[in-house]
């Protein structure tokens, strides 16, 4: 595959990305008036609840069986290899650089959580169809790709709306303490671990014992989990995993010949919608974000160099060291997958998240359009790179 192929085929799902983000920011102009603030917080409230886990869950039930899950068990671990490393380099930079308390967490989840998704789903099948490429035959590379590329999105959903979803909810808690503290009188609250359940318990444990306070915090700690494992994208990760793993569920839903395939199709037809929808909310944002976001320049500059530096030079050791350890199936085209994992922007889903719990949207926007830009390049230079080592 020619460099000038490979960057066809990278450009491609970040030019989307970019002109649909454009037309959501066209449509919220006072030109339009068509996509107001109130309706794009509506229309991500449907996302959250009901495109979201359409996606997710006719993406697994569709692509993966429970051998696929046997034998592509390392791929859940990289994925959380990525979150970790990610985000462990984005709270390092917080400490060096200092930005407002609510945007370190905004910066943390951007460094830890990549697009998984659609990006994915378009960039494997697309350099499958390339001439030349590694991964042998185009028909076989396609469905593995499409494959891979699926269980990459439903796995990554489910550390997004747990960790990540975490991280944000933890913004909002900050900033809302810091707005409460400039009507208070006293000290303003600085803890940068606080969300509404440690603040919680941070009043009501400062008089209990130390074994009792340590109790406490921990129950507070497991019903926030709980809280979170209930979002809806997490909870139709779940169901995915059952229907594909369970072959007479997947036969009932999917297949030419299944008895209920109406059901299958109508939740395909659904889950189509979440990806445009999100880019059309993210670009009204970003008009937005462009006349009051207080973002620094260097924070930018931070996300990119841990997502498009750090993280895939990172990856190519963890890939290459486990696959020397005979911890991967041989297939360069699983390894590929699991190298681009470390190299990819940001999650779109981060943006549904600051929308949901309103804190940091323009931000986050402004966020996403310098780091989309930027991938452009780095996605194809480090394809190029990732396809070298393998071949």
């Amino acid at each position: 595959m020619g460099l000038l192929s490979l960057l066809g085929v990278s450009l491609m799902p970040i030019l989307q990305v970019l002109l649909l983000c454009t037309l959501g920011a066209f449509m919220a102009t006072d030109y339009l008036k068509l996509f107001p603030s109130q309706t794009r917080r509506a229309l991500n409230r449907i996302v959250f609840a009901v495109f979201t886990p359409a996606l997710v869950f006719s993406s697994l039930a569709k692509t993966v069986s429970l051998q696929d899950l046997i034998s592509w068990w390392f791929m859940p671990v990289n994925i959380g290899i990525t979150f970790l490393l990610g985000g462990t380099l984005g709270w390092i930079a917080c400490k060096l650089m200092k930005p407002q308390p609510y945007l370190q967490y905004l910066v943390i989840a951007m460094c830890a959580t990549g697009n998984l998704g659609n990006i994915m789903v378009i960039l494997i099948p697309a350099m499958c169809e390339e001439a030349g490429n590694p991964f042998g035959d185009k028909s076989t590379c396609r469905t593995l790709g499409l494959s891979y590329s699926s269980l990459s999105m439903a796995l990554g959903c489910f550390y997004m709306w747990t960790y990540t979803y975490h991280l944000i909810q933890n913004s909002s808690a900050v900033y809302r303490s810091s707005l409460a503290a400039q009507d208070t009188p006293g000290e303003p609250n600085k803890d940068l671990e606080a969300s509404p359940t440690t603040l919680l318990l941070h009043n009501s444990t400062r008089d209990l014992k130390p074994a009792a306070a340590v109790w406490n915090k921990l129950l507070g700690v497991s019903r926030q989990l709980m809280e979170e494992l209930k979002a809806p994208p997490v909870v139709a990760a779940f169901i995915g995993f059952v229907f594909g793993a369970v072959s007479w569920l997947r036969n009932l839903v999917i297949g030419d010949n299944a008895p209920l395939k109406v059901i299958d199709d109508s939740i395909t037809v659904i889950g189509d919608a979440t990806i445009p929808c999100i880019n059309l909310i993210l670009g009204g944002n970003l008009l937005q974000g462009f006349n009051k976001s207080k973002l620094e320049p260097k924070l930018a500059v931070v996300v990119i160099v841990v997502r498009y530096m750090l993280l895939p030079a990172a990856g190519i050791g963890i890939v290459k060291g486990a696959a020397h350890l005979g911890l991967l199936p041989n297939d360069p085209l699983f390894q590929f997958v699991l190298m681009v994992q470390y190299t990819l922007p940001p999650a779109m889903n981060i943006g549904t998240m600051t929308q949901l719990v309103d804190v940091a949207q323009e931000e986050c926007s402004v966020l996403f359009l310098w780091t989309y830009i930027a991938a452009a390049f780095a996605l194809t230079a480090w394809s190029t790179v990732f396809m070298w080592f393998l071949s």
